[in-house]
């Protein structure tokens, strides 16, 4: 994560004003869900700042992020499942799913069933491929979608919100809390994966039986 970009979101969000400071989230949010070049995370953790700095409250703001996620996933899987694979064709579309990620991420969807949906929302590069994958199939319903999501979203998003309220008044220190925050969440991505191998592993060899 970008740390440097943190002040200048900051400083973004401020010239909303308390009022508006929570659209100002919300909108960047949806917009992350649709590719704006703005990790996800530093738009959360910025919005814990700003709690922090008194422009907001930390408790709404959770409840903010955690809106502006689903409706921005909400959105893309939707997309994917009203246009279907003509999706591909849509120019800013085309330069996140080229076809040959689009055959990969069914390939997953394959392997790991509907927890592809809840391991995206730990992996930036590929959350917006996959949403848009799951949305264009009939192997996840959109309330299954939802429910997966924001499981995944209520432990990530609390995370960056309350991190970033609580480093407010240090953004050095906010630097290597946020650190060892990724280290954390993409460990226990990495034992969720393992766990989710060795699963399928063994109903694989107990079919084959």
């Amino acid at each position: 994560m970008d740390l440097v970009n943190i002040p200048d979101l900051v400083n973004f969000f401020s010239r909303f004003g308390n009022e508006f400071s929570y659209l100002a989230v919300f909108s960047t949010l949806i917009l992350c869900g649709f590719g704006l070049p703005i990790p996800e995370d530093i738009s959360l953790v910025s919005g814990g700042v700003l709690a922090g700095l008194g422009y907001a409250n930390e408790h709404v703001m959770f409840g903010v992020g955690m809106a502006g996620v689903l409706v921005g996933d909400g959105s893309v899987f939707l997309l994917g499942r009203v246009f279907g694979e003509k999706v591909l064709q849509i120019p800013f579309i085309a330069k996140f799913l080229t076809p040959e990620r689009f055959s990969k991420v069914q390939e997953k969807f394959s392997q790991y069933g509907n927890w592809v949906v809840f391991m995206a929302r730990f992996m930036p590069g590929l959350r917006m491929p996959i949403y848009l994958t799951a949305g264009t199939s009939d192997r996840i319903s959109f309330f299954r979608f939802l429910f997966l999501d924001m499981f995944a979203a209520a432990i990530s998003v609390p995370i960056w919100v309350y991190l970033g309220h609580y480093g407010a008044k240090n953004l050095d220190q906010l630097s290597n809390l946020v650190h060892q925050g990724q280290i954390t969440v993409f460990a226990l991505l990495g034992i969720l994966v393992l766990a989710l191998v060795l699963y399928f592993t063994i109903k694989k060899k107990r079919s084959g039986k």
